[in-house]
This record gives C-alpha cells, structure tokens and sequence, in this order.
C-alpha cells in the first residue's frame, strides 16, 4: 500500500474553531487526505465548507449518516479511511459509535463523550471492533513532554512525590456566551458540553497530561468548583487536590477567568532526585532542577533527548516547534498505526504513542469525580 491515509470530518464547518486545527494537523506530514465530510449541521452549510475545503461536492455531505452510509457504498479504494470527529462534547457519541460499527477508525476531539455512559459504551464499541481510536489531548504530543515522561519512567529523577499542572485562560472572564459568541455559547450550556465547563473542557487536558507524564492513575480527587460570572450554568474556574497510584500528591488547577491568561499550560513534576518543569508558553524547553547540581535545560532537537522526543521532533534545535506540530504527532503516529494495520503489519511501538478510548474514559471518570466532589463541599471522592 503507497497511498495516503483518507479521512472524513464531521464538524469543522463555518465558525468553527477546532475543526480547521485538525485539518491542518492531520495534513502537515502529508500521510492524510481530507476527501469527505459532513460538516455543518446545516445542510447547505456543510455543502458551502465543502466547496471551499476542495472536497468533491458529491462528497460534501448533508449529514453524518449519509456521509458513513455512502462512503461505505463506494469502493475500498476510494472511500475515506477513518472519520475525524470535531463537534461540540453532545454530537461526539453518535457519529463515533456508527463509524466504528460501519467499519471505520475514529480520531475523535475531546473529551471522549457527554457523558461517562456514553463514553464507557464507546469503548466497549472500540474493544469489540477493533479499531483505531485517537483521542486528541494535544499536549501530549510536544517532544519536551515526550522527554518527560521518558525520564520519569526510566528513573532518572526518582520516586514521583508531587504533581502540580495548570491550565489558566482568562477568554471567559465576561459573560461571552450572552454576546452569541459560537465556542463561548456551546461551552457554557449543559446540554451541550455536559456537567462541567472549565473542567470538562481544559481541566481534561490538565487531566490528562499529569497522568501521561508521570505514569500514574489519578486515584481520588477532593474539588472545589466555581461559578463566577452571574447568569452561567456552568463552572468556569476549579481547583482539585489529587492522591496518584504510588502514594503521590498533586494539585491541578483550571481557570477561565484568569484574566490576562491565554493557555499556559503547565505541568511540574517533582521526583526524589529532580523536579521537571515544562509550560506551553516555552515549550522547547524542559527545565530539569537537580537535587544535588545546578538546573539543567533540555531542548527540543537537542542531543541530550531521548529516542521518543526525538521520533516528535521535525526540525533542527533552534526552529520553534509549537501547538500545531504537537497537534500533528497524534495525528501522525495515528496514520502510521493505520498504515501498518492496513498492510497486515503491526504498528511500531513508538506509532502507538496517541491518546485512545481509554484515556477519554479516564477523562469523564475525572470530570463526574471533581463535579461529585465539589457538589460535597470537596470532599474526597474516587476516580
């Protein structure tokens, strides 16, 4: 097979945010193809993306269903491969659950589902499949976390103590969702993102990566959650106290009315020998603070990194490698495990370093914990 991968979209059309993200995640390495999708909700919407992304107008689809339904009719060697699923937190179930079932692979936006029902369900549907899953928690693709993690699973800085990772934004310091703005108004509404905002939509990520980098469950949380801007039904700002596997401690913060803030992730680690220290805002560089000798700093593209951060790396120390190129990891290591699955081969080891099903489970298991645990007035709750 000496093809490109084909995908599908459902979502991304006309004021989308998130969807075009994915378009030019999934085509900066050049194994990935958009060749269909149903992207509006409105049908003459989707036909209009349709035009203007240069997808073929019989291809341009009304809905989800008779996207799946007539990709299925067309040949093997024309129909799309796998469906990349870009909608608000309610529309994420359906389209998964009929793609898997039809016989196609998924990279699905997080988190996983509207809820821990439907996303336990999902991976029941993905078990019994067979099928590829990604989940895109992007910042686990950047080549710093990937050395990271690296040095914590291999020893380097000892027994894991401390966890502390944050994730502050300040875009819903006003009441936004008043003004009609789309990402604001979708986010804001329970029946469209869930029981939580803040948490559901960024303290996934924070989530999320303290368990990738450290190799540890979260195993209780004790929350509190806050709603500050009058009139909104959801939370928009949640600090949790976190007990990891192995006796660790942490603390996660979340905020989007940190004014001032735009997404400065962060994530600090502290081991018996080091601490790490990585923050989006210089995310080539992993500070590494000894017990026992001076800081030291690690580069993405530098010799001194690890065989997986360098599997992530795209181009010499020196060359800024950000949002879209960690966005493109998850994509990339995702066509290759489906290019190799495709050719009756097994994927390699490091193809297979993507968020799947099973972190989105872990996902709401953590949203329906900290909500659980902040309407207790935080009291411990477990994950």
């Amino acid at each position: 097979m000496n093809r490109k991968i084909r995908m599908g979209m459902v979502g991304g059309g006309p004021g989308a945010f998130i969807g075009a993200v994915h378009r030019m995640a999934a085509a900066l390495d050049g194994h990935i193809e958009l060749v269909c999708g149903a992207f509006s909700s409105d049908p003459a919407k989707s036909v209009l993306a349709g035009e203007s992304l240069y997808v073929n107008p019989s291809r341009a689809y009304k809905s989800y269903e008779e996207m799946i339904a007539k990709e299925l009719a067309l040949p093997a060697d024309v129909r799309m491969d796998f469906v990349a699923i870009v909608t608000p937190n309610h529309l994420h179930f359906a389209p998964a659950k009929l793609a898997l079932e039809s016989g196609f692979h998924v990279v699905c936006d997080k988190p996983l589902a509207f809820d821990l029902k439907e996303a336990e369900e999902l991976e029941a549907i993905v078990q019994k499949t067979g099928k590829l899953f990604a989940l895109t928690h992007t910042y686990s693709g950047y080549p710093m976390i990937k050395e990271a993690r690296d040095m914590i699973k291999s020893g380097i800085i000892g027994k894991v103590k401390k966890v502390m990772v944050e994730y502050p934004q300040g875009w819903l310091a006003t009441q936004l969702e008043a003004t009609g703005q789309k990402q604001a108004d979708w986010r804001t509404d329970p029946k469209r993102a869930g029981i939580s905002c803040c948490m559901g939509d960024i303290g996934t990520h924070a989530e999320h990566l303290a368990e990738y980098v450290t190799g540890l469950k979260i195993t209780e949380v004790a929350a509190d959650l806050t709603t500050f801007i009058p009139g909104r039904q959801l939370d928009d700002d949640g600090a949790v106290l976190l007990r990891l596997e192995g006796g660790a401690k942490g603390v996660l913060t979340a905020s989007q009315i940190s004014v001032g803030e735009e997404n400065n992730v962060k994530i600090r680690v502290y081991g018996e020998k080091a601490g790490l220290e990585w923050y989006q805002e210089d995310c080539n560089s992993l500070r590494v603070k000894w017990l026992d000798k001076p800081m030291e700093i690690k580069r993405t593209g530098g010799a001194n990194t690890s065989a997986a951060a360098a599997f992530h790396t795209r181009v010499p120390a020196g060359h800024p490698e950000g949002y879209l190129e960690a966005f493109a990891n998850i994509y990339r290591n995702f066509a290759l495990s489906l290019q190799s699955i495709l050719k009756g081969e097994t994927p390699k080891p490091e193809y297979l370093d993507f968020p799947t099903v099973h972190e989105g489970v872990r996902g709401m298991a953590f949203i329906e914990a900290v909500v659980a645990s902040s309407n207790e007035n935080a009291k411990w709750v477990r994950v």
